[in-house]
């Protein structure tokens, strides 16, 4: 499959969009840090484009109190791949990382 030849004012576009989206990641990132946003209001809403995208591990580091050695801990106990996003989390994963973190 090969890259689609997009016009300079499509291309614009994408990296805009590309720039917003990595932002408001990383806000979702500091409201989970903070405390705002818990793990299960973003499980529970798995068809926003934001968080459908993110990956698991970011998702779980960003969490209180868990870095980047207990979030591969937690996410190989449950058979979670490192590559992971959060879309392409099942029911069980889900059910496993809230009664984990809960």
């Amino acid at each position: 499959m090969s890259i689609p030849k997009l016009s300079p004012e499509e291309r614009s576009k994408a990296l805009q969009k590309a720039q917003q989206i990595r932002s408001q990641r990383m806000e979702v990132r500091n409201q989970l840090k903070a405390g705002k946003l818990t793990l299960s209001d973003i499980l529970a809403n798995p068809e926003n484009e934001v968080y459908a995208k993110m990956r698991v591990k970011y998702l779980l580091e960003s969490l209180p109190q868990i870095g980047k050695i207990t979030a591969q801990k937690i996410m190989t106990e449950i058979g979670i791949d490192e590559a992971r996003r959060v879309q392409g989390l099942g029911n069980r994963q889900k059910t496993q990382l809230l009664e984990r973190l809960s």
